[in-house]
């Protein structure tokens, strides 16, 4: 039996024990033209580099939730793979993000503040 895998399978690095100013600490030193995708939940953190095949899927659901709402004459305000964080909780950067419902709650700001402001609608 011959199996072919459609997906190249991405590079994962889990890592328990870390604390927020470590993961605050990676993002300020990665961030110059990073490809790696940091995710942080209450002291564990996942470290991923994507396959091309990943972004070409992220793309295309990105572009397909942009095209539904266009037919369907539904404002969104796409926020791509912005970083959200709650602080020493959580930090996580989704593939493509967007705002819907609380579309006028956010609508002109620089900055999302989970403290204050909604998490995004819809994530993928």
């Amino acid at each position: 039996m011959i199996s072919n895998t459609l997906i190249e399978p991405a590079e994962i690095i889990h890592l328990s024990g870390i604390s927020w100013q470590t993961y605050e600490n990676l993002l300020t030193e990665l961030n110059a033209s990073r490809r790696l995708r940091l995710t942080y939940n209450r002291g564990t953190l996942e470290i991923m580099v994507p396959s091309p095949e990943y972004e070409s899927y992220k793309k295309i659901l990105g572009r397909f939730v942009e095209t539904i709402a266009e037919e369907l004459e539904v404002r969104i305000e796409p926020l791509g793979s912005t970083t959200f964080k709650r602080p020493e909780l959580s930090g996580a950067e989704p593939d493509e993000c967007f705002y819907i419902e609380n579309i006028n709650v956010i609508r002109g700001k620089k900055r999302i503040n989970l403290q204050q402001d909604p998490p995004p609608d819809l994530v993928i």
